[in-house]
């Protein structure tokens, strides 16, 4: 499958900013199921590309002069291949063993060892496939997707209690529950063709580590819509929660109030045609 991507990003304050820096996570990753064909990133300012800890291409943005909008646009062509029961098959020199940590954002408070315990097998033991989609089916169910219920600060746990919020938080459970058992598990950040699911077009799912009888490696799971990611996805960064993997992430030295609005495109193309209006 090909997806054409358009994102952009607009920051609107009610009072000239001083300064601006941004980190950014919009180039997709270069892994064996996805080739960028064709990509470009238009900022304003000053942007640096470079690799991050867990090799996402990333940019650092800066702006030194004063402003009152900043408006980022990513926007390409992307290949993407189908996936054998969401493997990836990834030949990466990261250990696992680095995702089993937890994070402010996904401490496994007792609420979510409960899930664990009631969806994994005992701590400490090899999780495969089958397990890992049941804890996900049992997140589906439990935490209803809800715009606005939740904000990037929420926890796994408050989220959880809710009942309510979005990709993010759906993710943030997941990894939290793998966590108390010490399953290694990501955060993902990403694009998906929405068809007509009515969710936003940059998403975010999880990997995580399992051991099957016929494969040890990464599985990609879409907590948010229950199933294994396929090549209706697009990956641009991973991390071990929103915080490291934010397609945009940074701080600003000024007064006043902040707007920021996202549009986000993602069109499955074949032929030059969109296969939507086929």
């Amino acid at each position: 499958m090909h997806l054409s991507i358009r994102h952009e990003t607009l920051y609107s304050y009610s009072q000239s900013q001083a300064y601006s820096i941004e980190q950014l996570h919009l180039t997709p990753r270069a892994e064996d199921q996805q080739r960028v064909l064709s990509w470009k990133i238009g900022t304003p300012g000053h942007c640096v590309a470079y690799s991050d800890a867990y090799g996402n291409l990333s940019h650092m943005l800066t702006l030194n002069e004063p402003h009152d909008t900043v408006r980022i646009l990513v926007e390409g062509l992307i290949a993407t291949t189908p996936l054998d029961g969401g493997r990836l098959h990834s030949q990466e020199r990261l250990s696992p063993l680095i995702f089993t940590v937890p994070t402010k954002l996904t401490e496994p408070a007792p609420l979510l060892a409960d899930i664990a315990a009631h969806c994994l097998p005992p701590e400490g033991s090899r999780a495969g496939t089958a397990d890992l989609l049941r804890l996900a089916a049992h997140i589906y169910g439990a935490v209803s997707y809800r715009t606005g219920a939740t904000d990037v600060f929420s926890t796994a746990e408050q989220a959880l209690a809710l009942g309510a919020g979005v990709c993010q938080d759906h993710a943030h459970i997941f990894l939290a529950c793998c966590h108390a058992h010490g399953i290694p598990a990501r955060y993902v950040s990403g694009y998906i063709d929405p068809e007509s699911t009515g969710h936003a077009a940059s998403h975010a799912w999880v990997d995580a580590w399992v051991h099957d009888d016929d494969y040890q490696g990464w599985i990609s799971i879409d907590v948010t819509h229950n199933r294994l990611m396929s090549d209706a996805y697009c990956r641009l960064a991973i991390g071990r929660d929103y915080e490291s993997a934010a397609p945009v992430r940074g701080v600003r030295r000024g007064g006043g109030d902040e707007v920021m609005r996202v549009e986000a495109q993602i069109v499955p193309v074949y032929n030059g045609f969109n296969i939507h209006d086929q």
